[in-house]
């Protein structure tokens, strides 16, 4: 098939005002989607949303954002808020390092900035788990700046519409598709046009079935004409997912259970878990008992396989085993920064999604 892209990146004048104009008309008529950040003017607001979108669907995000919202409604609030609490709150989103560096941001802006976010887009760049296209969505929609917005969604419509057939994860095609939607933007309202192509994305054009018949754009959209919609947009780098094997002791004692924090720069950082021995294949009852990790702790009853949960991330998938022990006045060889908790004090600590799904299909929450 020959490439639709032309190296002069010259698409046509007339074809991309009428991706400009119908965009803009289909928004203000036709753009039902309702979301609570869309309508907001407040920096500290859309910040906290495009951070809590970062990585998540919208609909999964929502509840989030309406939750912190509702905890921390300003960003003294949040800047002043404990770490525990804070993670609590964030507990399921995945992506932890998002929510450390919110945290350090906040606490950034209100100690350094005297509470007031920034107003420019270089200033907002600098701040910390703020890229290009959080800045570019944060001053376009919290001070009309012309920015254009390029995520998944931006680029799956442009290359569909356009007909592009650079990959959008190569250095050339990041480069093309950010001088295309800087030139496609409509200067005049850029928050509305920002809106529109990401919702046109999310629920028109997306990635698996295509509503094409009621996009705006289906006219003069090369990959509708030519049968493209499923080739397009094209990526290059295959992600490389890996399998780890967590096995769990659950240690109970009475109504009490030990648990550690991960401090290692690793996934889940500073969340909390029972004791872990990662292993480079799954382990049954048998296994476990003869691993030197287990050996070392002088468990004094055999252990029980009680669930196995999996969870699959962006670049790993990681199966969790959960084996009870449950012991009396035994002595332990356990790391001295883990700690004993009641089942009341778990329900206000951070835990990674696998871990709550245990939990709660124990009854321990």
């Amino acid at each position: 098939m020959p490439c639709v892209y032309c190296v002069d990146m010259d698409f046509g004048k007339s074809h991309k005002s009428y991706f400009t104009k119908q965009l803009i008309n289909w928004h203000r008529t036709d753009n039902d989607r309702d979301l609570p950040w869309k309508s907001e003017k407040d920096p500290y607001k859309i910040w906290l949303s495009e951070i809590i979108l970062q990585q998540t669907r919208a609909l999964q995000g929502l509840p989030y954002y309406l939750n912190f919202i509702k905890n921390y409604p300003t960003i003294k609030k949040l800047a002043g808020a404990k770490d525990e609490d804070v993670f609590r709150l964030w507990q399921g989103l995945g992506y932890y390092n998002r929510c450390r560096n919110m945290l350090a941001t906040a606490r950034y802006v209100n100690s350094e900035l005297k509470g007031k976010f920034p107003v420019t887009y270089e200033e907002i760049l600098v701040l910390k788990g703020i890229g290009t296209y959080t800045a570019a969505a944060i001053a376009s929609f919290a001070y009309g700046l012309p920015y254009a917005v390029v995520d998944g969604n931006v680029y799956r419509v442009l290359a569909r519409y356009f007909g592009i057939e650079v990959s959008s994860d190569s250095t050339e095609g990041k480069k093309l598709f950010q001088s295309l939607a800087a030139e496609l933007l409509y200067t005049d309202d850029s928050a509305a046009y920002n809106q529109a192509i990401m919702d046109l994305g999310a629920t028109i054009c997306t990635p698996k079935k295509t509503i094409c018949t009621e996009c705006p754009l289906h006219k003069n959209c090369i990959a509708f004409k030519q049968d493209m919609i499923e080739l397009l947009p094209v990526r290059t780098k295959k992600l490389k997912v890996r399998t780890r094997y967590f096995n769990y002791i659950v240690f109970k004692k009475g109504n009490k259970i030990w648990i550690q924090q991960r401090n290692d720069k690793d996934i889940w950082q500073s969340l909390h878990e029972p004791f872990l021995i990662e292993t480079a294949i799954p382990l049954t009852i048998k296994g476990l008992v003869k691993n030197d990790i287990y050996k070392s702790i002088n468990i004094p009853s055999k252990p029980c396989l009680i669930d196995t949960e999996t969870q699959k991330l962006s670049h790993q998938t990681i199966i969790s085993s959960f084996f009870m022990v449950d012991i009396s006045n035994a002595t332990l060889i356990l790391p001295p920064k883990g700690q004993w908790v009641t089942f009341q004090q778990i329900e206000k600590m951070a835990f990674p999604k696998t871990i709550v799904s245990f939990l709660e299909k124990k009854l321990y929450f």
